[in-house]
Parts: C-alpha cells; structure tokens; sequence
C-alpha cells in the first residue's frame, strides 16, 4: 500500500506547483527564459472518429530489474549463522567480501541473483542447505539527474524501480516557472521506437488517467530529466491587452490574440509575426492576413517561444 500512497501525495504536490505554474493566461513582466528547440505542430489531417481517443504519449517502457554495483551497501544474512551474517559495500572492483567466501563478484546481478550465487557457493563447500537473504540497505551505485524548474535538481539515486512520479517528488516538486512538460534523455537503450528522448506534458489541475501513466514511467541508469520552463510570446500594438503571454501547447496568431482580447477597433487584419531564430540570431518578419485565415485561405501561423505578434494601426 506504500507505493499508491506515495503516488497519491507525488501527485498532490505536483498539481499543486502546476497550479501555481499555470495561472490563467495573462501579461506577466517574468523575464523570458532561453528557448530550446520546440517542435513543429503536427499539420492539420483529416478529422478523427470521435472515439476511441488517441493518445498523443507513447505507453511506459519497462525497465529492467535493479542490478548491483560499486558502492551499494548490502544486508547479508546466512540465518542460523551470525558469524557470516554482515553488512557489505560493493567495491570498486564489482565484489563483496564475505567470511568463508572471500571475495564475491556481484557487480551486474540482480539481489536474488546474487542470493542465488552467494547460496550455491556455501552448500558446495561450507554448508548444509544454507538460508541466506539479501537486502539493499543503501543504494549508490545509479543516478539520475533531474534539471530544470524544479525546487531540488541534482543528482537523485535509484532505488530500484524507481518512478519518474518518485524523483519529481524526491526534487520536491514543480517551481511557479515550469510549464508542464518534462523530457527524459535515455543514456542507456531507447524508448519505444527507438527514440532516445521522451516528451511528456502535464495537465494544470487534477492529474489526467494518462498523467498517472506517464508519472509510473520507470526511469533507468543515467537518465536525464528536465523539467521545461514556460515560454512566452508578445503581443502588441492594436490589442485590448497587450503583453506577454504563456505558450501554451501549440498556440497559433488568432490564439494569442484572442488571448489578448482581440482586436482594437482600430486594429489591422494584416498583422506582423517577428522571430528571431535562436540558433542564428536571425530575425524574419512572417505577415499573417487575419481574413484569410478566418476563411480557412490561410492556415493559422503557430507560434514558437518569444514571437512577437504585432497588430498595426489602420489609417482612414
């Protein structure tokens, strides 16, 4: 029942920091972080039956079970025999040191592996039937690194199957600054696919059913995890509420100024959307006829972080 419970509290918190993190949609003087590469929005196809819903994240990849290595300190007990009973670290080598046994390499094997070895090693020699039992007291050998908009990043130790839900809360949660999304670079194998890194986004308030699978995504030796930042764009000029809004999903010109609250009265349909490129520091102005757009001419322009949106002034 521990394990529910904790997925019960995780996710309490983390809706709370989201909560915080989400606010409606409104100008805000927060300074704009550096964006990261975003994804393109996937162009509109043909519309969908309305059911079975499609889910736009991939399942969770089952890792495999939690093997030992340098500096996991171990429990081991040969019941009946205290004297060979003890508690042992994992050494550079790979081995553990044991009475009778000498040294044990256990570096790669899984706790009832190593059970199983240390087992066979004293009946074939030393012991009648022996009973041993073997326990992780502290794990120290694999490390995942949590970054980004969280209150605690660093380093966070894996403890066996350990959850991606356990080392947000174990890096206390989400900050006010984060968006929602979070990414996992894989530094050993791939996800399902292929793929090497994993995008996934949380909802604001309750967690969603695929939320609470996404949050079980079992996370591996060496990965990464960051929590992304919100990112904004600016819109100005002819606007009711000019300012700077949150990117929110794959938000698009006649988004954003709706957001805004919409046009002035004396408020240009030919609106201007300036980007600046992050790798290059080049700067392209893209000119969007509303009018077009509203009749289906023209697709809806998405945005990407820090567009600026600009609703010239009409001159009668």
């Amino acid at each position: 029942m521990r394990r529910p419970a904790l997925l019960a509290a995780g996710m309490v918190l983390l809706a709370a920091g989201l909560a915080l993190a989400q606010a409606p949609p409104r100008p805000t003087p927060t300074p704009s972080p550096t964006p990261s590469p975003r994804r393109p929005p996937s162009p509109a196809g043909t519309p969908s039956p309305a059911a079975p819903e499609a889910s736009p994240t991939p399942a969770p990849t089952p890792a495999p079970e939690y093997r030992l290595g340098a500096g996991d300190v171990l429990e081991v007990i040969v019941f009946g025999n205290d004297d060979l009973s003890r508690t042992t670290t994992v050494q550079t080598a790979g081995s553990i040191s044991l009475p009778l046994l000498g040294e044990v390499p256990v570096a790669g094997l899984t706790v009832a592996e190593a059970k199983q070895k240390l087992t066979s090693l004293l009946a074939r020699d030393f012991l009648v039937n022996p009973q041993v039992e073997m326990k992780i007291k502290e794990y120290q050998s694999q490390f995942v690194t949590v970054l980004g908009e969280v209150n605690s990043p660093g380093r966070k130790g894996l403890r066996g199957r350990t959850r991606l839900i356990d080392v947000l809360v174990d890096s206390g949660g989400f900050t006010p600054r984060a968006s929602g999304e979070v990414s996992i670079t894989r530094a050993e194998g791939t996800f399902d696919g292929g793929a090497r890194v994993l995008r996934l986004r949380f909802g604001s308030a309750s967690p969603s059913a695929i939320d609470q699978i996404n949050l079980e995504q079992v996370l591996r030796n060496g990965d990464i995890v960051t929590a992304l930042p919100k990112f904004y764009v600016t819109v100005e000029g002819e606007i009711a509420r000019p300012g700077r809004y949150v990117l929110d999903g794959d938000l698009t010109v006649t988004g954003a100024i709706s957001t805004a609250g919409g046009l002035t009265r004396y408020g240009k349909n030919d609106v201007q959307v300036r980007r600046v490129d992050a790798q290059t520091g080049k700067t392209t102005i893209i000119e969007v006829d509303l009018k077009d757009v509203r009749k289906g001419k023209k697709p809806d322009l998405p945005l990407l972080p820090n567009d600026v949106v600009t609703v010239p002034r009409r001159i009668f």
